[in-house]
């Protein structure tokens, strides 16, 4: 049987910014936070982005939520170049793709409810009555173990790890099958790390959901992904599937990640 395509695809892709000119006669300098990026990323499968801060892991996540625009290069959401489609395009296919974000706290609204906060995605659909809204709402808020009772609070009346579960129900109400999510255990305890990631595994068993999961934790990663790619400085320095690197990583970059990790037999 031959393999679907990509649900995304990454074609050589940049990303330059430009820097603060240092002072008023000299030229402002370049940061190259992604040079020459390629992957794709198959449905139904996870491809995990490792690296320190700073290696451009997020610049990369935010470039395939067409959050920011690729230097050069193409970011292809099934088979369509999202940074060359109209506004109007754009939102539709952004129904297709969903991101949870490293703080929960910060990537919700406090002054909004959380029925306001879950249903902001379905807003840019007229055809999605305003009961119905609510309906799928509520199906969300009990796909991540919350309750109905919950739409109608604030996001400070929740833990944090509740919080990142609301976020993430934000990011299934518009039936995604694609989920970036930026580190998005980082910021919670080790036990409640565990409940998300665990929650995170059962939505994709039961969704065919794949992930494009950002971290910096290789034991967070290695719990998740079918595929990872190890950047550095912008760049990858290691790619492949990941039982085979973090079984015998190549580059001595990915086995100085590995050598941090702590904990025997980690891997």
């Amino acid at each position: 049987m031959s393999q679907q395509p990509p649900l995304l695809e990454a074609r050589h892709v940049f990303k330059t910014y430009r820097l603060p000119r240092p002072s008023l006669f000299r030229r402002p300098g370049e940061l190259q936070a992604v040079c020459d990026v390629s992957f794709c990323l198959y449905p139904g499968k996870n491809l995990g982005i490792v690296g320190e801060s700073g290696s451009g892991k997020s610049t990369l996540a935010r470039l395939a939520m067409a959050l920011d625009h690729p230097s050069s290069g193409q970011i292809l959401f099934r088979g369509q170049d999202l940074h060359a489609l109209s506004p109007t395009a754009l939102r539709k296919a952004r129904q297709g793709f969903q991101m949870v974000f490293q703080d929960p706290f910060g990537s919700l609204d406090p002054r909004q409810t959380v029925l306001r906060i879950v249903t902001e995605p379905l807003e840019v659909d007229p055809k999605v009555s305003r009961p119905e809204r609510a309906e799928r709402a509520a199906e969300a808020l009990a796909e991540v173990g919350l309750r109905a009772t919950d739409l109608q609070k604030y996001p400070h009346e929740f833990s944090g790890g509740q919080r990142q579960r609301i976020a993430i129900a934000r990011a299934l109400i518009t039936r995604p099958a694609l989920i970036v999510a930026d580190e998005p255990v980082s910021a919670l305890d080790v036990s409640v790390q565990a409940q998300v990631l665990n929650l995170m595994q059962d939505l994709q068993e039961r969704y065919g959901l794949s992930y494009l999961f950002i971290s910096h934790d290789l034991a967070v990663v290695d719990l998740i992904a079918d595929e990872v790619i190890v950047m550095q400085t912008g760049k990858v320095v290691e790619q492949g599937p990941a039982k085979t690197i973090f079984s015998a990583p190549k580059h001595s970059y990915t086995q100085t990640l590995l050598a941090a990790v702590p904990g025997p037999g980690q891997f």
